[in-house]
């Protein structure tokens, strides 16, 4: 995975550094949300007014203490000690608590069912119009983000798709499942709950503040000194959440690479023995994680008890101020009402933090997966070529593994409807010139022609469209049989499904599965043998009506029974087509055209079957290790 080493210092976290961050998450994300930025901009608007109707409860609550006390005492409280407030806000109070009053129950005033009823509801009705902004800002940020982490996803898979096979063979599997689970998870959540916090919550202080000022500046100033005294925790633990963070996308990623390793190879889990092993190892993996959530949970657990402290501390500070100055009680109950509602936005606002700090880490990931660049591409205006007519070219081809070469400047010329093998010991680039020929990898020199056309000028459909592979590596689909076939050409009728499976000698054992044609293969196609997989394989290659026909290896992980069967079918997929046939095992190469030879990149024999085992080179050695001398191959064609 492409994230930080694991001992890799921490960048100092500054405020600059994190407001970059939280730039980054919102210049990643907002291509993925413009498309729904109409109900992002509502959700918005019930945030803001959501946070401006919480500092209705400071004046709600003073409001109703007030009327517990007599009119007189009340007026006189005012006279004695009432703290200026700007004309217009005075006057609007006045204007409204005089329309309330008849609403609302006053004490030394007889109770009659409209005050009972006003008294019982104000409170209530504020709570429930609070209620209603939060939760048309949760839905419409949650619709948003919803349809903009499913384009991400998309968008990732689409991206995925288009690198080329070297970007996989350098990662897990784990790697990109934490992608696209837990890192866009993480960006979805600080979506979701961080934008709504992020505007409910600044509203929500910033209202309550204006609420707390307007009822008594100089209580305000005293209860507010200490809330910049509760950012410093939130900054501090901040630098922590990311560190750990990071540490959790990598054991996440080892902990799903490690499942696929072990659950998608049970057989040989269970034959060598390895289940306490690969428990020890599942144990050594989930004691890192465990560890580092604990770590997550140690920060994120400390911010709440902090904030709590200092905001009481403040509480405190507010309480000996009003008995010193000698407030009344309405104006210390609404004031505290208030106060408390003050510290709450701002514990959500930690947690915002938290939210940003793991969606970065995600971000980050996503980031270098859509700016990765496929290493094998089509060219612009790249041509549509048509199926073999005359031959396929390789001219001076080289191609290596990072350093390590594997072809050394390959001739070869294939005339249409040539069956050629391709035999070597492992690792002389048997398989590599069978990936460069499906442009999986482009030569590093030299070039790969079809009639004269460079490989690198066509389109991946034209080159790719005319070619059928059949590999060791059967890949079968969670899919039906019928699904499983037609993957080798999707437009494929019901009709030529069955007549390639027929083809294939595959009909017999597809009818005899529960629903036949329509039976579910599961994972790995679990319900299939080995000789059946590489039937199924045989039917999709069958369907495609490919006039080049790649086989690597495709016979070499089967029984000798298992290979005869398949040996049929491929004898028979080979009619009328050019063939390139990679193998280990040289008795599948017995009825090829031509074959050739590599060692160390190189072509160093080159002629028929019984030819080279004639010459006593290379060839015949090999043979003879597998058992297939030239004697022996006369006698069983005599």
């Amino acid at each position: 995975m492409d994230a930080l080493p694991p001992n890799a210092p921490a960048r100092p976290e500054t405020s600059e550094t994190f407001l970059q961050r939280l730039r980054g998450v919102f210049r990643f994300a907002w291509p993925f949300f413009r498309p729904y930025r109409v109900r992002m901009a509502l959700g918005v608007a019930f945030g803001v007014a959501f946070g401006l109707i919480n500092a209705s409860f400071v004046w709600g609550t003073k409001t109703l203490f007030e009327r517990l006390e007599s009119p007189q005492a009340h007026s006189a409280a005012n006279v004695a000690a009432a703290t200026p407030a700007p004309e217009r806000l005075a006057q609007l109070n006045l204007e409204v608590k005089s329309w309330l009053d008849e609403w609302l129950p006053r004490a030394g005033r007889k109770l009659d069912w409209p005050q009972a009823l006003g008294g019982l509801l104000l409170l209530p009705l504020l709570v429930g119009l609070r209620g209603a902004m939060s939760y048309g800002n949760a839905y419409c940020l949650e619709w948003a983000s919803v349809h903009a982490v499913r384009d991400l996803k998309l968008a990732a898979h689409r991206q995925l798709q288009r690198l080329s096979l070297d970007y996989f063979t350098a990662r897990k599997i784990g790697d990109h499942t934490m992608i696209l689970n837990t890192g866009v998870g993480a960006l979805n959540t600080c979506m979701r709950y961080g934008v709504s916090d992020a505007v409910k919550e600044p509203c929500t202080l910033l209202s309550i503040a204006v609420a707390l000022i307007v009822l008594d500046w100089q209580l305000a100033l005293l209860g507010l000194l200490f809330l910049p005294l509760s950012l410093l925790p939130i900054g501090r633990i901040a630098r922590k959440l990311r560190r750990v963070a990071v540490r959790g996308y990598e054991a996440g990623a080892g902990q799903d690479s490690l499942m696929v390793e072990v659950y998608g190879n049970p057989k040989t889990v269970k034959a060598y023995g390895l289940e306490r092993w690969q428990l020890g190892r599942f144990a050594d993996l989930y004691g890192r994680l465990a560890r580092v959530g604990l770590k997550q949970m140690q920060a994120r657990s400390l911010q709440n008890p902090l904030i709590e402290f200092i905001g009481v501390a403040g509480l405190g500070a507010v309480v000996v101020f009003v008995f010193y100055t000698g407030k009344t009680v309405p104006e210390l109950v609404g004031f505290l009402t208030g106060l408390l509602m003050l510290y709450q936005p701002l514990k959500k606002l930690a947690h915002i933090n938290t939210y940003y700090q793991e969606a970065s880490v995600g971000v980050g990931m996503l980031q270098r997966l859509f700016s990765a660049e496929p290493t094998v591409r089509e060219k612009a205006g790249a041509l549509a070529i048509p199926p073999l007519a005359r031959e396929l070219a390789m001219e001076r081809v080289g191609f290596a593994y990072e350093r390590e070469p594997v072809l050394r400047g390959l001739d070869l010329v294939v005339r249409k409807g040539t069956r050629l093998g391709v035999a070597g010991e492992s690792g002389t680039g048997k398989s590599t010139l069978a990936s460069l020929l499906l442009r999986l990898y482009d030569p590093q020199s030299g070039r790969i022609t079809v009639d004269g056309v460079d490989l690198r000028d066509a389109s991946f459909a034209s080159v790719r469209g005319q070619m059928a592979l059949v590999s060791q590596e059967v890949v079968v689909f969670d899919q039906t049989v019928a699904e499983n076939i037609a993957c080798g050409r999707l437009e494929a009728s019901r009709e030529e499904i069955i007549a390639a499976a027929r083809s294939a000698h595959a009909h017999e054992f597809i009818m005899q599965l529960p629903q036949g044609y329509d039976t579910r293969l599961g994972e790995q196609g679990t319900r299939l043998s080995g000789g059946q997989r590489q039937r199924s394989a045989i039917a999709r290659a069958f369907v495609r009506q490919a006039p080049i026909l790649i086989l690597d290896e495709a016979t070499a992980s089967l029984d000798s029974n298992a290979e005869a069967e398949v040996q049929a079918a491929l004898e028979k997929l080979e009619e009328g087509r050019t063939v390139i046939c990679v193998a280990h095992r040289l008795s599948t190469l017995r009825g090829m055209d031509q074959i050739i030879v590599l060692e160390e990149g190189r072509v160093i024999e080159q002629g028929a079957f019984e030819e080279l085992l004639r010459r006593d080179g290379v060839f015949a050695r090999m043979a003879r290790r597998q058992g297939i001398t030239a004697g022996g191959m006369a006698a069983l064609a005599g």
